[in-house]
């Protein structure tokens, strides 16, 4: 008798052992956010952790504002050449006692005044005069320019700064017309601007393809993704960035093929990426060399140092002490005496990260998942080592592919063909142009001129480093 209910104790307490795990890793799953798994930041807003936030900015003693030691911001005065219009301001006499004044050495008070005008647009009108032939009595009309037919009503520039709102500013088509109403002084129709947009994404088509065709030569690829809505149906916003230009390709399939259809079955660069199972079957299937981000890691680790299990906790905390340390060396490279020895410290590291993951992993479930990460890919996650110029983090490609995400808030996504070909064409000229420091807006007057003159568009291939 006794035996049974020592029997029926066990099984008890197994069952509630068993329930309290399922409970444990419920309530770390339910607690985890941007900061401890790759959900996005707006996860956060709708499901809000603690509000520890707030008890810490009413702790902080630091001021709002510019802080003491800073260098001090300002902007750079305009040149000579770029004042229309330059007024001296004087006095007549003393104002005083109206005696006469004379000009000393004092050097004069500057101040710089920035103006809109009245109306910033030029309407031209164009006539094509009929004539008749004194001698065959035949009537001529001369063709419209190839230039102006092609324009229509609207002209370069202003197609161009239209382009412009659309993409780089996210303005609807509405925003736009009211813009154009209020500041600029012309009324245009919806559909007319929907037809303007299209020449703008006309214009940039070949630099677009030649970027796109570049991709497979480069050394160094950082690629991340997103989802993309089109008429309630689900796509996925792919970012392919290079070290001077960004490729933006929106396609139906998450999967390795669309790595296989843009990088090739031959990309001997290194591709940064997270470890989306995408990547590593790319990687898997043409031996193609990866750097893992260490950034998506971390917040894994810090999802084992919050969670319920004191031994993952445990587990958790001693890993990201490792990937501290790590992080510091690396920020600290100028001070070591050389790139060996540099190079040395991080192997020291990343030896006992990754004995810590594999070797003293306490046995729980989260805690070997995170260890088979480097059982399987070790090599993977540390070829910034090995490899000069690879970042340890796929920031790169998250940073360019954040203007995206805000776009699709925004805009809602798109409705067909037309829409992806300019968001995918127009997302990559500006993001391209800024990260080789040039204008958008004068890049896309250029190309929508050079587009409505039957010429080549501005190429976007960045210039050979000649340093």
């Amino acid at each position: 008798m006794a035996a049974n209910k020592e029997q029926n104790g066990c099984a008890r307490c197994e069952r509630l052992e068993e329930r309290l795990a399922e409970l444990e890793a419920e309530l770390a799953k339910a607690k985890k956010n941007s900061s401890n798994s790759s959900k996005p930041p707006s996860s956060d807003i709708v499901n809000p952790g603690p509000k520890q936030g707030s008890t810490k900015r009413k702790n902080r003693k630091r001021k709002q504002g510019g802080q003491p030691g800073h260098a001090r911001h300002e902007r750079t005065p305009f040149q000579p050449d770029e004042i229309d219009v330059t007024w001296i301001h004087y006095y007549t006499g003393c104002p005083c006692c109206g005696g006469q004044l004379i000009d000393t050495d004092e050097p004069e008070k500057v101040m710089q005044h920035i103006e809109l005008d009245v109306l910033p647009i030029r309407v031209e009108e164009h006539r094509r005069s009929t004539q008749r032939c004194t001698q065959c009595d035949r009537l001529h009309c001369p063709p419209w320019p190839e230039d102006l037919k092609k324009a229509g009503l609207v002209g370069p520039r202003l197609t161009a700064l239209i382009g412009y709102l659309k993409s780089a500013c996210h303005m609807s088509f509405g925003s736009i017309r009211k813009y154009l109403r209020d500041v600029v002084g012309v009324k245009i129709s919806r559909g007319q601007l929907r037809k303007l947009v299209a020449k703008v994404a006309d214009s940039v088509l070949d630099p677009y393809e030649q970027l796109l065709a570049m991709l497979p030569h480069e050394d160094r690829v950082n690629v991340d993704e997103t989802g993309h809505k089109e008429n309630g149906e689900r796509l996925w916003t792919w970012c392919f960035r290079a070290s001077l230009y960004t490729v933006f390709k929106i396609s139906p399939s998450r999967g390795s093929q669309v790595l296989e259809e843009v990088l090739g079955q031959e990309f001997n660069g290194v591709l940064g990426c997270d470890y989306f199972s995408a990547y590593r079957k790319y990687m898997k299937d043409f031996n193609v060399v990866v750097q893992f981000c260490l950034a998506h890691f971390i917040r894994d680790v810090k999802f084992l140092a919050d969670h319920p299990k004191k031994k993952n906790r445990q587990h958790g905390e001693r890993l990201l002490e490792l990937l501290r340390k790590l992080f510091r060396t690396i920020h600290r490279r100028d001070e070591y005496a050389s790139e060996a020895s540099f190079r040395k410290v991080l192997n020291a590291i990343r030896n006992d990260l990754v004995y810590t993951a594999i070797m003293e992993s306490p046995g729980t479930r989260e805690a070997d998942n995170l260890g088979d990460r480097f059982v399987n890919h070790f090599e993977s996650f540390f070829t910034f080592i090995t490899t000069p110029g690879v970042e340890p983090t796929n920031n790169l490609a998250e940073q360019a592919i954040r203007f995206v995400a805000i776009h699709r808030r925004l805009t809602q996504g798109t409705r067909g063909e037309a829409g992806r070909n300019w968001c995918e064409r127009i997302w990559t000229v500006i993001t391209t142009c800024e990260q080789q420091g040039r204008s958008i807006f004068e890049y896309l007057c250029g190309a929508v001129t050079n587009y409505f003159h039957s010429r080549p568009a501005p190429s976007l291939i960045p210039a050979p480093d000649t340093s």
